[in-house]
């Protein structure tokens, strides 16, 4: 094969011989869902040994993810993301996103999904329930220091949100489905003591960054942590649904009911009664207590 002599000085083409392979971005996709063992990833990817062992191998070698042993006798080894992996999910939420709106969507810009049969990106959304919420994803919160997206309690209660306050560009009202993230917030504000006395934690989640989370979760006396997932690590391990407006990255809205072993007990999606939406999450917690 014939290379360009700039191909040497471009970071397109210099990532794309580190992850550019299909089965290169879809061991990354695992990983970053939490299934970082040999056996797992095999599973998971329905991909021979042979060549899941040979892209193990690549990616190590360029310090894309690392071995760690997780058992001495026999040895054996689990992948995780090293600092350049991490640095590649926006990449693969990015790619996500495209496939959502221009491969399984129409083109048009939607903060939102049709949510029928036919609509795949809903299916992916709703067959979270079962799933599990790997460990170890702490998010940078309102409250303070960086916390577990799932809470101590018998269920969480995490909902996704694309932006509220200042930060929303221009034409965010014309983005269907963008608007009501205020109102969102005030609905699970004001049922938050019911969902606490249910023995649930109430989180909201956005890519928002943590000053702008807070400067409104101050203005609006929010109880409950609201997370930045502004390195979309949250995006990433869920395959959440996502939308891009003034070149930012942001989520749709989804609702989920965690348990306290991390199993999604719950996936509401799309959400375009809010009002209705917060309702009956409520009656599920307390259905679930």
């Amino acid at each position: 094969m014939i290379k360009r002599r700039d191909d040497e000085t471009c970071g397109i083409a210099q990532a794309a011989a580190v992850i550019g392979d299909w089965w290169s971005l879809l061991i990354l996709r695992e990983i970053a869902r939490g299934h970082r063992r040999f056996d797992q990833l095999a599973g998971e990817l329905q991909i021979s040994r042979k060549v899941l062992t040979e892209r193990l191998g690549h990616l190590v070698e360029h310090a894309v993810v690392t071995r760690q042993p997780y058992q001495s006798n026999p040895v054996r080894h689990e992948y995780l993301l090293t600092p350049a992996g991490h640095g590649l999910l926006p990449v693969l939420v990015g790619m996500q996103d495209w496939a959502d709106r221009f491969v399984l969507g129409d083109g048009s810009l939607t903060a939102t999904a049709p949510g029928g049969d036919a609509d795949r990106e809903a299916a992916r959304t709703r067959a979270l329930t079962g799933s599990r919420v790997p460990a170890g994803l702490a998010l940078p919160g309102t409250h303070g220091n960086a916390r577990d997206v799932v809470g101590d309690t018998d269920l969480t209660v995490l909902f996704t949100y694309p932006a509220t306050g200042a930060a929303v560009p221009p034409g965010w009202s014309r983005i269907p489905g963008a608007p009501g993230c205020t109102l969102e917030n005030r609905l699970f504000r004001d049922a938050w003591t019911l969902f606490v006395q249910a023995g649930a934690t109430v989180h909201g989640v956005s890519t928002q960054r943590p000053d702008e989370q807070a400067a409104f979760a101050d203005i609006e006396q929010i109880p409950f942590p609201l997370l930045s997932d502004v390195d979309l690590e949250f995006a990433a391990a869920l395959r959440l649904p996502t939308f891009r407006a003034a070149q930012q990255i942001r989520y749709k809205r989804v609702i989920l009911v965690i348990d306290r072993d991390r199993i999604v007990r719950h996936s509401i999606y799309p959400v375009t009664d809010i009002p209705s939406a917060v309702s009956e999450v409520l009656e599920l917690v307390r259905g679930a207590a």
